[in-house]
């Protein structure tokens, strides 16, 4: 490391004191606490959730409060403090069909069987400066108390199942346990299990590049918003002691699925194919992002040829980590003295020889001329 540098260990300590002093900024300033993050930044916590594969809004607060708002260095914070954690089990998969919803659209329909509930959104807002957050806090009336929501509220790729125009998904034969993405390694090509996982925690700004793209024309995808629906969904665990599922709690969900044309092929007839994203916390941006790559891995299995970056897993699910992404490239700042001084040479020892070759071609041109 930099220990070699003119103060040493000493002057590497001293940057942690700079750290904290930057980090609390101007003391006249009152130090905002975790609680505030956790309440008043909970989108950001959302992304930190996810980057960090850890549902905690308490330790996503922190982690962005510790690493200055750096989500990425918070999704660090994150991963780190999840290793030395103990591990009881699988939970049992999550209804969302059940979700007790906050937010629920679709482009699709219209008239959608248990209505569309647009909930907390920045869709509808003009953009603008709202300057009176500059004062202190602005006061949130209701305009209208908020009419009772439907009890039953179908997704809507289970409305075109019903119909026989979506393809069905069904788990694959045996349905074994999913992979592990946190205890195993990603070989290839990849199920769409260890996909889904390393997309969960992906990067959102490289998903939202790649799902952009595959609109683009890289990667022939036709999509529609199915459906988008955020909410409380309950997780259950099955003590081996017990053999019945017990509440663990409630957490908050963004799932999206997307609708994409197919024209079918010899074996299987015309219909609508799905792309899905799952993610911590109220992240619609990532949901969707994460089902349109989604969608656009699964080529193969409807023959279509993988020729884009979006349709190859080995480049979605490699380039997708940020904080693998973020230690690579960051690496860079480490002293690479000996290799930068053989490369120096290098270079010193070919510009030598250039020029003493060209010194020896213009003493040869006298010579030439008579």
């Amino acid at each position: 490391m930099y220990v070699a540098v003119k103060g040493g260990e000493a002057a590497i300590l001293a940057t942690h004191d700079l750290v904290a002093e930057a980090r609390r900024g101007d003391p006249t300033v009152p130090e905002i606490t975790v609680a505030q993050i956790r309440e008043q930044q909970a989108l950001a916590c959302a992304r930190v959730m996810n980057e960090g594969s850890l549902y905690d809004m308490d330790l996503a607060a922190l982690a962005l409060k510790q690493s200055q708002g750096d989500v990425i260095e918070g999704a660090f914070l994150m991963r780190a403090y999840r290793t030395t954690l103990p591990r009881f089990g699988s939970s049992e998969p999550v209804d969302t069909a059940a979700m007790a919803i906050r937010r629920r659209i679709s482009a699709t329909y219209k008239d959608l069987p248990g209505g569309q509930v647009l909930g907390p959104t920045y869709d509808y807002t003009h953009r603008l400066f709202d300057f009176a957050l500059m004062d202190g806090e602005s006061e949130a009336t209701p305009r209208t108390a908020p009419a009772p929501l439907d009890a039953a509220m179908p997704r809507v790729p289970d409305i075109l199942g019903a119909e026989g125009l979506m393809e069905p998904e069904v788990p694959p034969e045996g349905d074994p346990a999913p992979f592990d993405l946190t205890r195993g390694s990603i070989t290839f090509p990849a199920g769409r299990d260890v996909r889904l996982q390393s997309m969960a925690r992906g990067d959102e700004g490289f998903l939202l590049g790649l799902g952009y793209s595959v609109q683009r024309g890289y990667g022939h995808s036709h999509p529609f918003v199915g459906e988008v629906r955020v909410g409380e969904v309950c997780v259950e665990f099955v003590p081996e002691e017990l053999g019945f599922a017990v509440d663990l709690g409630d957490v908050t969900l963004t799932e999206c699925q997307m609708v994409n044309q197919f024209q079918g092929s010899k074996d299987v007839a015309p219909q609508f194919t799905r792309g899905y994203g799952l993610v911590f916390g109220h992240a619609e941006r990532k949901a969707m992002s994460m089902s349109l790559v989604d969608r656009s891995l699964k080529c193969r299995e409807f023959g279509e040829a993988a020729v884009y970056p979006a349709q190859q897993d080995e480049f979605v699910l490699y380039h997708a980590d940020n904080v693998e992404a973020a230690g690579f490239v960051e690496h860079l700042k480490l002293p690479h003295y000996v290799d930068f001084q053989g490369e120096l040479e290098l270079i010193r020892r070919i510009h030598k020889e250039r020029e003493e070759r060209l010194a020896r071609q213009n003493e040869d041109l006298p010579e030439a001329a008579e």
